[in-house]
């Protein structure tokens, strides 16, 4: 898959490991047997992906009660997650991606358009793995604000 490939609904999802902000490896096999949200946002602490961290925080218990875990992916080292998590008191796990390969894979970096001009850069991105790691929903350029409600619509939470 090349970095401008896009992820679809049927897809198997490309597994993982990372660190999470503790150190913690996470792959994406962990979950197999339950859905999970991954997530994937530019920079922690910044307003717009502190807004959408927040959104899935508030909405964590309906998710969870509906099978559903959430995973957070960005290019942040893990201290610099780990601020994030308890500034904001975050209670999902939040993945490293320093080299961006996982982003990639995923469809989630490459060239976007921000102000007008063309950049290099985490697309903003949302995909829901179902319990046999296919993807149910793929979801690219999303906003950060109102996604999660928009999401949560979609997907009947």
């Amino acid at each position: 898959m090349t970095a401008n490939s896009r992820l679809a609904a049927g897809d198997d999802a490309p597994n993982f490991t990372l660190p999470d902000a503790d150190g913690n490896d996470v792959s994406l096999s962990d979950f197999r047997g339950r859905k999970v949200l991954v997530y994937f946002y530019p920079a922690a602490s910044t307003p717009g992906c502190t807004k959408q961290a927040c959104d899935f925080r508030d909405s964590l218990g309906d998710l969870n009660g509906a099978g559903i875990d959430v995973v957070g992916i960005s290019p942040d080292k893990p201290a610099k997650l780990a601020k994030f998590r308890d500034a904001e008191k975050l209670t999902f796990p939040l993945l490293s991606d320093p080299e961006k390969s996982t982003l990639e894979t995923w469809g989630a970096f490459g060239e976007k358009t921000m102000y007008g001009k063309k950049v290099q850069g985490v697309i903003r991105s949302t995909f829901l793995v179902d319990e046999d790691g296919k993807i149910e929903v793929a979801q690219y350029n999303v906003r950060a604000t109102g996604h999660v409600a928009k999401l949560r619509r979609d997907i009947s939470v």
